[in-house]
């Protein structure tokens, strides 16, 4: 069989193997890549290259088919040639075709390696020339539109285009380049007529200019809503303008359902309700992925999950409170009643109304498990945030939601954690709160910590006002000189004294020997700790308000039991007495006292309160050859120094009275110096200790040293009250002193120590510094009243 092809006689053969294509159909007079993979493609390709390079070429009505049969294949099809075969890597081959002629298969037979047919020409049937040229025009004019909205088809194909005067080819060669279904490019290739064809491709070309433009509004409707937002919003809007143009709108996404399920499940305030309605329907109008949502959804997750009316009930029986407190705490007998006497106010009035408990004391005292008792004898949720080094006002009012990562503050965060409105909050550590550029922190608490504020609270972050009338707020120091004014105003302060030796010996035996038994997992072992033990442990391991360093001491003593039993020793029974203290613990640490014995010139001691309870402080004198300088060291802050200035003045003042001279100091100098240099050490209760002292050096007359004084002196030798006067005293008898010298002024704070600290001590309350130096010199240091001296030392100076 002869066709002439392009003025080319092609003589073509009756029987030729077949290439079933997947998703392609081939046109007459167009140039084709294929992909030939499939092992009967490939053996059809070889003997398709073995004879005269000719193939028929068919497409498969379903595309996942993997060895179709002849009822897969459609009937019409392209006899093509090959112009070029390259072999790929993967045992593929890459073959270049070139359509012939239409061809209608006759008869499919398959051989044990192909399908191979035989097949007649399909000659489209010609129509009246002047219609068919009319619908070419139209249909070229139509293209040239398709290809300028189509930037998948390459300009040059019109170029092409312009230079085919044959109506079939041209028709063809359009329908091989628009992109079309493989349905729809099959009918194109069995229609009998031109006419026909282009009928059906002014349709075609019709539909998908119209779907041209639909697409280029939308990218451009797109790209405008970028310009004004985010690039990474252009899927998500492309959709939606689909969406839009074919009048279908998106229902609310679960998300949104599950939010308006919450809100309306709980019982809200009015006001939060509002707030997250109108949040939830800003939330829906949102890209879901958008920065913004995420704020919006974070926002909602805070304010639907905070316990707004969320409380929790008090326990009723009264007794049962007292029962816990007791339990839990040995001693602290006075705290422990002031505390009872708020719980039973808020129990009456059905509120938490009135000033904020402090509670104030040396470390290791209980302040914290005071807290954890209150709750548990409440039955109230228990949370703690401690204030210790905190300098950004945002951590307790929260950051706006215009800051990157903003969140509640941590009042707000602890009452999402408790789950409860009406929680024990203990605040602790009040007394390290900082103060910087970042803000205020402390001037924050006025309103959290103010009974008649707080019911109005207001986070940053929620923007809707927080009810915190509630809690049951409970704050800790160690000391109430760096709590700010206005701040100390709003609180009650209990004090918490530090524990005396047979309260820590208690404490150890009650409650620290059992916890640390469990810890350490020697529940099974029989260990007896023996009340020397536990008391040598107290004096000479141990010097301290609270109970701290006594758990870790005694930790030590267990921890060598468990290494012990971890080696493979074998322990029925474990008795710690005295004797084996210092084998377990080493040698002890405060077994010599730092004071001393003797009565001594120029040498005095004194009581001190710090932030970690009481302490004896010793002053010391010396003098030196000088031109009237006092030299002060030992880490003294600058209340000290005024007070030994003040001590100073005192004497050169009265130097008569102590037989000095008007000019001695000026070929003088002291130096006073405390010992311990490395500890700070300030406040004005010195001011009699270190008189005494100087007037001890001036005048050669030793100073008791088994007597402890505090006191602050004036320029005319009165002696003002002091503080921390139950850590002073404690500190004392825990030095082995029972005689103290304190201020008359003190003396109504006897009333608020307990008994079992006093018993035992002599106290003098003085009024003037003659008195303290009556009581504390060996003899007076009043020239009227003193007696004869002996120390050369004194005398040299009053020369």
């Amino acid at each position: 069989m002869k066709i002439i092809y392009n003025t080319e006689s092609v003589e073509l053969k009756e029987t030729l193997p077949v290439i079933p294509l997947r998703d392609v159909v081939v046109f007459p007079h167009m140039i084709y890549p294929l992909l030939v993979g499939r092992k009967f493609t490939v053996k059809a390709l070889h003997q398709a290259l073995d004879k005269d390079k000719q193939i028929f070429l068919v497409a498969q009505k379903n595309a996942t088919q993997d060895n179709p049969s002849e009822s897969d294949l459609f009937r019409i099809g392209v006899v093509a040639r090959i112009i070029q075969v390259m072999k790929m890597p993967n045992d593929t081959y890459k073959v270049l075709v070139e359509g012939l002629v239409r061809g209608k298969i006759n008869t499919c037979t398959k051989s044990s390696q192909h399908l191979n047919v035989t097949f007649d020409f399909v000659n489209p049937e010609s129509d009246q020339e002047r219609e068919v040229e009319a619908m070419s025009r139209n249909i070229s004019e139509q293209f040239s539109e398709y290809v300028r909205l189509n930037k998948r088809i390459p300009d040059e194909v019109l170029v092409s285009l312009a230079s085919i005067e044959e109506h079939q080819q041209q028709a063809d060669t359009i329908s091989a380049h628009i992109l079309l279904k493989i349905e729809t490019k099959q009918k194109l290739l069995e229609i009998k007529s031109v006419r026909e064809q282009f009928s059906l491709l002014n349709t075609v070309l019709k539909e998908e200019i119209e779907i041209l433009k639909i697409e280029q509004r939308i990218d451009g409707t797109v790209r405008e809503s970028m310009s004004r937002n985010q690039r990474e919003y252009y899927l998500q809007q492309q959709l939606k303008a689909i969406k839009d143009e074919l009048g279908q709108y998106e229902e609310p996404s679960a998300e949104l359902d599950d939010l308006y399920t919450k809100l309306e499940s709980d019982n809200y305030p009015e006001a939060v309700r509002t707030k997250a309605e109108e949040e939830i329907q800003k939330l829906g109008k949102m890209h879901p992925f958008s920065a913004e949502a995420a704020v919006v959804r974070g926002y909602l997750e805070w304010i639907l999950g905070l316990p707004w009316n969320k409380t929790t009930k008090d326990q009723t029986d009264f007794n049962k409170v007292r029962e816990i407190l007791d339990s839990d705490h040995y001693g602290l007998e006075k705290p422990k009643k002031r505390i009872l006497e708020h719980l039973a106010v808020i129990r009456l009035a059905g509120k938490v109304k009135g000033p904020i408990i402090c509670l104030v004391g040396p470390p290791g005292v209980g302040k914290t498990s005071v807290g954890k008792s209150i709750a548990r004898a409440l039955s109230r949720e228990f949370v703690r945030m401690s204030l210790g080094g905190v300098h950004d006002e945002a951590e307790i009012r929260g950051h706006r939601r215009t800051y990157i990562g903003a969140m509640p503050g941590r009042i707000v965060q602890a009452l999402k954690k408790a789950q409860s409105s009406n929680p024990v909050f203990l605040l602790d550590e009040i007394d390290k709160l900082g103060k910087d550029f970042r803000g205020d922190p402390s001037s924050a608490l006025l309103e959290v910590l103010d009974p008649e504020q707080n019911n109005t609270f207001t986070d940053n972050y929620l923007e809707v006002e927080y009810d915190l009338s509630k809690i049951l707020f409970i704050t800790t120091a160690n000391t109430t000189a760096s709590i700010p004014p206005a701040l100390n105003d709003r609180m009650e302060i209990i004090r918490l004294p530090g524990y005396l030796d047979f309260e820590k010996a208690a404490i150890a035996k009650s409650f620290l020997i059992p916890k640390l038994i469990k810890e350490f997992g020697l529940e099974k072992l029989n260990i007896d700790f023996k009340k020397e033990a536990v008391d040598e442990i107290i004096q000479n391991y141990t010097r301290e308000a609270g109970v701290r360093e006594l758990e870790r001491q005694l930790a030590g003593v267990l921890r060598k039991t468990a290494v012990q039993l971890a080696e493979g020793k074998r322990l029925r029974k474990l008795t710690i007495n005295k004797s084996n203290i210092q084998k377990l613990l080493g040698a002890q640490k405060y077994a010599d006292s730092h004071i001393k014995r003797v009565p001594t010139v120029g040498y005095s001691v004194g009581l001190a309160w710090t932030d970690f309870g009481g302490v004896v402080l010793p002053v010391e004198v010396a003098p030196l050859k000088g031109r009237g300088r006092l030299t002060l060291t030992g880490s003294i802050g600058e209340v000290m120094r005024e007070s030994a200035t003040a001590a100073l003045s005192y004497i050169r003042q009265h130097h008569n009275l102590f037989g000095l001279k008007e000019g001695f100091f000026d070929r003088l100098e002291l130096h006073v110096h405390l010992p311990e240099g490395a500890v700070p050490k300030e406040g004005p209760s010195a001011g009699i200790t270190m008189t005494t002292a100087i007037l001890s050096t001036l005048t050669g007359i030793p100073v008791r040293t088994d007597i402890a004084m505090t006191g602050e002196i004036t320029l005319t030798g009165d002696v003002l009250a002091i503080g921390g006067l139950n850590e002073k005293l404690l500190a004392a008898k825990r030095m082995g002193i029972t005689e103290i010298i304190i201020p008359e002024a003190n003396r109504k704070d006897l009333t608020d120590i307990q008994e079992d600290l006093l018993d035992g001590l002599k106290l003098h309350f003085v009024k003037k510094i003659g008195e303290v130096l009556k009581l504390a010199m060996l003899q007076s240091p009043f020239v009227k009243k003193r007696q004869k001296f002996n120390n050369e030392a004194s005398r040299s100076l009053r020369q």
